[in-house]
């Protein structure tokens, strides 16, 4: 955020211990931002590791919607998505503010992980199992509960983050109580539908709420939280990589596409550039040489490219598990070709709505194009790529063909634009000899 100066505090190495004390890694003192440790925060690898498991949690709803593309199926792979992402961020947010990676951390994973599995089995049958239903909202409520828990005793360890911690632990038993009625089987399908819908968006508002600078206000707190950006940034693209995933997994396992070169085959290469390309784009934010990211700006961009990301997540990884699929069946349905292009649509027009967050720094005049014209081809990109469908004489080689020409295109677009006036496509190679080479070249000269 902009304003705040930095400080760190380096604390001298202690003895090793099985269970380690949780302290905060970083917050705010006086508007202050203050860290710990200076040290460069990377992923840690049981971080990574549960990664693996959501890679397989988010193909199993991708297929299970695939299976059947009807709104009531969109509907209920957002209610089990969102879900998911609620406990990945809890986990998230407890690894980058408290990261000990001590013994109580590293079973805590095992123990979201394994819940998880419960989860993922079960998800996707909640409309029609009640014991399915139950396995699935009780799993989810643990996984909370246990983070909230948690939360909790690391507000007694570390006074940094504890008015905050303490806070969003008692509103968010609240919201968690706004799930019983999915227990009930007196309770209508519709009925448990809006429940949690209610119950997931009030979730997200006690969050933002809870970490805002409003809560700040309202606690008069000299201490309170923060985010090691780097990390946050970090965990982010990486769960993006799990859901681009789901594009190149399928075009490869179980040799799809196979014998020989084949209209199948064309199209799983197409996905692969898709992947590519949509991986480039997010990588790319605006374009700008200076560019403040959106956690570094203010709190009003950090929430929303936070919050974007869950529907981003969610529209790329259907479109993308129908993109792959379309490398094993010669034709796809109606349904798949709208949910094809919906997700791959609506997730240029998140990845454009994500760049728009990105703040430029640089001058007036210093790249060939204002950040406005660099990126509005991933706004209209995704609108042309949303309504490909009501081309009802293209097939899904020519849809597929498409899709993958209009996002190279905004790919080299935004790339050419980003350059800086004046620039040259080909830069000189300089320096291409050995220097002792060079030494004797000059000696032979001057003799």
């Amino acid at each position: 955020m902009t304003g705040i100066t930095t400080e760190s505090t380096e604390e001298p190495v202690t003895p090793r211990a099985l269970f380690r004390q949780p302290l905060a890694l970083q917050w705010l003192e006086d508007g202050k931002l203050v860290k710990r440790s200076e040290s460069e925060r990377q992923a840690g690898r049981f971080e990574l590791f549960l990664d693996l498991l959501y890679v397989a949690i988010l193909a199993n709803f991708a297929e299970n919607l695939a299976e059947n593309v009807t709104g009531v199926a969109l509907v209920k792979y957002i209610l089990i998505l969102a879900p998911t992402w609620h406990i990945w961020s809890d986990l998230r947010e407890l690894m980058n503010s408290f990261y000990t990676d001590d013994m109580s951390q590293r079973i805590f994973i095992l123990w979201i992980m394994a819940l998880l599995v419960v989860y993922g089995n079960n998800a996707t049958l909640v409309g029609e199992n009640i014991h399915a239903m139950w396995a699935t909202v009780g799993s989810y409520l643990v996984a909370r509960i246990s983070s909230m828990a948690i939360h909790l005793i690391y507000s007694f360890s570390s006074y940094h983050h504890r008015p905050q911690q303490r806070l969003w632990f008692s509103l968010s038993i609240v919201c968690l109580c706004i799930y019983m009625p999915l227990f009930f089987e007196s309770v209508s399908i519709q009925s448990k539908i809006a429940v949690a819908s209610v119950a997931i968006v009030f979730e997200e508002c006690v969050w933002v709420f809870c970490y805002s600078p409003t809560s700040k206000r309202i606690l008069r707190v000299k201490y309170s939280t923060a985010v090691d950006i780097p990390h946050e940034i970090d965990r982010f693209a990486a769960f993006f990589i799990i859901v681009l995933g789901e594009f190149v997994y399928a075009i490869v396992v179980g040799s799809p596409a196979a014998v020989g070169f084949n209209d199948r085959l064309l199209r799983a290469i197409w996905t692969l550039i898709i992947a590519f390309c949509l991986n480039w784009l997010y990588v790319h934010n605006d374009g700008a040489i200076k560019c403040l990211h959106p956690l570094r700006h203010s709190v009003y961009t950090a929430f929303p490219w936070i919050i974007l990301h869950l529907p981003l997540s969610a529209s790329l990884l259907a479109g993308g598990h129908v993109a792959a699929m379309s490398a094993t069946f010669v034709e796809l349905q109606r349904g798949d070709l709208w949910l094809l292009c919906g997700g791959l649509g609506a997730g240029m027009v998140f990845l454009y709505a994500i760049a728009l967050l990105c703040k430029s720094q640089d001058e007036p005049g210093t790249l060939m194009l204002a950040k406005n014209a660099r990126i509005i081809l991933r706004l209209v990109t995704g609108v042309i790529i949303i309504f490909l469908p009501l081309s009802y004489n293209l097939d899904v080689t020519a849809i597929m063909s498409i899709i993958m020409a209009l996002i190279v295109l905004c790919v080299i677009w935004e790339n050419v634009t980003s350059l800086m006036r004046g620039a040259k496509f080909w830069e000189p190679w300089k320096n291409t000899k050995y220097p002792e080479d060079t030494v004797l070249q000059d000696s032979t000269d001057l003799s």
